[in-house]
């Protein structure tokens, strides 16, 4: 690129004066950028734009977080294989963003259902969704999240509707029970 072109690029016009104060061949034959906004802004602003299949909002604080001797594109298939070992249905999983999420599950049949279906037994249905973020190198910080729906309600957002399992419960135990086994294949 020449000097001519790196000042257009910070001018943002082809017809600004160049820093001796002469205007380039271009400019001086009247041609103007058919784009007001650079080229090399809108690479940029592509190149940014965030493509996730996690979802737009953070695990509950009440979440269990543990941090593993693995970092996040390891730790998502042991946990997709454990979480299945188990009998539940993996929805959704990315080694590359570091996210699982379970199908609604009942811990009371052992039946899981997919989608945005009625789960059926609504407290007795739960949602495990993992987050494994790096953490240091070659080390994760895993975020496991049991939730379920204690109604069920179209004209709000699932999200607002979902309550962290309580301590203690099925659904908490099966929480606990993915962080250790993890904690346990991965090390910390």
């Amino acid at each position: 690129m020449t000097t001519d072109q790196m000042q257009h690029v910070v001018c943002g016009t082809r017809n600004c004066r160049s820093r001796s104060g002469s205007r380039s061949a271009a400019a001086a034959r009247g041609v103007h950028s058919a784009f007001p906004i650079p080229f090399s802004a809108l690479v940029l602003l592509a190149a940014c734009t965030p493509v996730t299949t996690r979802p737009p909002f953070l695990p509950s604080p009440q979440s269990l977080v543990q941090v593993l001797g693995a970092p996040p594109p390891q730790v998502v298939p042991e946990a997709v294989g454990w979480l299945t070992s188990q009998g539940l249905r993996v929805e959704w999983s990315s080694p590359q963003d570091g996210y699982v999420e379970t199908a609604w599950y009942n811990v009371r049949t052992h039946v899981s259902t997919s989608g945005e279906a009625d789960p059926g037994d609504l407290l007795n249905s739960i949602k495990i969704r993992c987050w494994a973020d790096p953490y240091i190198p070659s080390k994760s910080q895993v975020t496991v999240e049991a939730v379920y729906r204690p109604m069920l309600d179209p004209s709000r957002p699932d999200r607002d509707l979902e309550v962290v399992v309580p301590e203690g419960s099925d659904g908490h135990r099966i929480a606990v029970q993915l962080v250790e086994a993890l904690k346990q294949k991965l090390g910390e």
